[in-house]
């Protein structure tokens, strides 16, 4: 459970996380040495000095030793009796001082004002017999010398060395980085010129992924020559064969005449099945203007749909012919087995939304994955009294998707009660 919680707060990418792991010793090492240093400098040798002070100033006090000033170095003057109201002082980093206050404080009760503010001496104000008298001594003699330098050193170097790792680190996972961006870009549809570079590990990961890459291209080339080759060789029989029908009467031409029909319909599907929405290069589109374009275009063709809803403007880099062709086919897919089909577009910041809707009996949840595989037909639920089908729109239309560096999602439509599919891009 609480590896769960931490998770939370992790860092996504990769060199936020080595920055962690880089910096988290240090920083808990820094605390150690600091802890460390507290105890033993600060609060042995601390105490041990300033108690070996506070004996020498306990006698001067008492005249033992005030003939012996000089040679001890100390200074012993009366003040007024208004300074012993003086508060204690001391730098705000000066963490001795705190040892030094509660030790003489606790040793030589009759001190009343412990002024640690300068760092060359230390002040102290006594009420001794009902006369107060002021002490100057070398803070040297009752703490070690600029005890901070040691926090100051530590923080500077510890920095120091951490910056240098971490540009060390940047330029170690720099390879990485523009491994993920170019595998991103080629689940896009974009092939970005790439060599491998730097530690041993990321080149053999590099140098895999050059290999992967090149075997989907030579695969996707032999899937369209192979598709190409074969819609293109039955073109000419289908072609005598028209010719043949055509000197056949009209009772007899017309039923052999629509089969033809449904055959180049499905050797034309398989040609838009071969390209795969790559043929083409993206290019900068005014998606509300071509999305009314598009809409308008298959109205006038006999179809029955209409452009419901458009929200957002701006420019999306598009495959045009192979992003049309897949809405064409979702419009075709509505209303072949709908009586209308209705087109809606959002376009925000992150993504582009492309939603299609019809009032047809729409696919059950469980089918609408293998929906979307190649020469796929749900008899049961899609009517396909309505001509021939061989089952490539939705595969297109998703092949055309992914290829953009989105998805499609098939669902309920909550407007039509039909099918409900969306084309999502992220920008």
């Amino acid at each position: 459970m609480i590896f769960k919680w931490l998770k939370h707060y992790m860092p996504r990418s990769l060199y936020g996380r080595a920055a962690l792991i880089l910096m988290l010793p240090v920083v808990v090492l820094q605390l150690v040495v600091t802890v460390v240093f507290m105890q033993r400098h600060f609060e042995g040798v601390t105490m041990q000095m300033s108690t070996t002070v506070a004996r020498e100033v306990e006698l001067v006090l008492s005249g033992v030793l005030e003939t012996t000033l000089d040679i001890l170095d100390i200074k012993l003057s009366n003040v007024s009796r208004d300074t012993l109201a003086e508060p204690n002082t001391r730098l705000w980093y000066d963490f001795s001082g705190v040892i030094i206050t509660r030790n003489l404080t606790k040793i030589l009760p009759q001190i009343k004002v412990i002024d640690l503010y300068n760092d060359d001496f230390v002040r102290l104000v006594a009420d001794v017999d009902g006369q107060a008298k002021e002490i100057v001594f070398d803070r040297g003699r009752i703490s070690a010398a600029k005890p901070h330098q040691l926090f100051v050193n530590m923080m500077f170097y510890g920095f120091l060395f951490t910056l240098i790792a971490l540009i060390y680190l940047r330029n170690q996972l720099r390879p990485i980085k523009r491994l993920a961006t170019v595998a991103e870009a080629f689940g896009r549809g974009h092939n970005m010129p790439f060599s491998p570079t730097g530690a041993t590990e990321v080149r053999s990961a590099g140098t895999a992924f050059v290999d992967m890459r090149n075997r989907i291209e030579r695969q996707i080339e032999t899937r369209t020559l192979m598709l190409s080759g074969v819609s293109h060789d039955l073109r000419t029989p289908l072609t005598r064969m028209r010719l043949a029908l055509a000197m056949l009467d009209d009772d007899e031409r017309e039923p052999l005449e629509q089969d033809v029909d449904e055959m180049q319909g499905m050797i034309d599907a398989f040609l838009e099945f071969s390209k795969g929405g790559q043929a083409m290069e993206p290019e900068a589109v005014v998606v509300q203007t071509w999305i009314e374009q598009v809409v308008a275009d298959c109205a006038r063709a006999g179809r029955g749909v209409s452009l419901v809803h458009s929200e957002g403007e701006g420019t999306v880099m598009l495959r045009l012919g192979g992003m049309r062709r897949a809405l064409d086919n979702l419009i075709g897919n509505a209303v072949r087995y709908g009586s209308r089909a209705e087109v809606s577009m959002v376009l925000t910041d992150k993504f582009l939304r492309l939603r299609v809707e019809d009032d047809g009996p729409g696919i059950p949840e469980n089918r609408r994955a293998e929906a979307q595989r190649p020469f796929t037909r749900l008899d049961p639920s899609r009517n396909q009294d309505k001509g021939g089908s061989v089952g490539l729109g939705l595969a297109i239309a998703t092949d055309i998707a992914r290829a953009h560096g989105g998805v499609l999602r098939l669902g309920e439509s909550e407007r039509l009660g039909g099918l409900r599919a969306d084309i999502v891009i992220a920008r």
